[in-house]
């Protein structure tokens, strides 16, 4: 996918301030029965097309608005998830701001899980 030179920047300045987990680690803890919030902020679209198991959807475009009403919790562990890793990245730099302490972005998204060979779940939200 291409992505312009703005964008990248802006993603790069986020990804500066935020912490990253790797799609190992994020499997490793879902193994564990580790207690974690595992955010989806792709599109709707992308959300009804397959999704990692024990995962919430609060896409880009709400998340400001809605993370308060779902985590109240600013100590809580979030961990969120896009395509590929920068709109996460944006979104986690955006919850920072806003108070929550244990937000991390996963490396390389869904399109890295789904290459691992990790398991989805498919089908439209319930």
């Amino acid at each position: 996918m291409h992505h312009n030179p703005g964008f990248l920047k802006l993603v790069s300045a986020s990804k500066s301030r935020i912490r990253e987990i790797d799609i190992e680690a994020v499997q490793a803890q879902l193994d564990a029965g580790k207690a974690f919030h595992l955010i989806d902020v792709r599109e709707e679209s992308e959300w009804n097309a397959g999704r990692l198991p024990g995962a919430i959807w609060l896409g880009k475009g709400i998340i400001e608005r809605d993370v308060e009403a779902t985590v109240s919790d600013r100590d809580a562990e979030l961990v969120l998830y896009c395509g590929g890793g920068f709109r996460s990245a944006l979104a986690a730099d955006a919850l920072q701001e806003m108070g929550y302490r244990n937000v991390m972005s996963m490396a390389g998204g869904y399109r890295a899980w789904t290459s691992a060979g990790y398991s989805v779940v498919q089908g439209s939200r319930g």
